[in-house]
This record gives C-alpha cells, structure tokens and sequence, in this order.
C-alpha cells in the first residue's frame, strides 16, 4: 500500500492521509480487477460467488 499510494510524496494532515487510506481500500476492493479472479474485483467475485453456492 505505501509504495502504490504514496511513496514519494508529503502528506500535509493526518486528515489527508487518513483519507488517502479509505480511498485506496474502497479502490482495492471494489475497482481493482485480478486476473486470477477472473477480471473481476474481490467484492465482485465474492458477491458472484456466494450466490452460485446459494
């Protein structure tokens, strides 16, 4: 996470940073697509997943 979200550059605030992190986490869970997940993100491969074993 330091080296993809800010290596390299000065944070003003703890407020900054603070939101630079749940930035970084929604965008990690909800937009990053994996190859192994099959082009999908993890929130979307575990929503596909629990319904086919419903």
């Amino acid at each position: 996470m330091k080296q993809e979200m800010y290596y390299g550059e000065e944070l003003v605030s703890y407020e900054e940073l603070k939101s630079r992190i749940e930035e970084y986490i929604d965008w990690y869970n909800h937009e990053r697509s994996k190859e192994k997940l099959a082009g999908l993100s993890p929130v979307e491969y575990r929503t596909q997943f629990s319904q086919s074993a419903a």
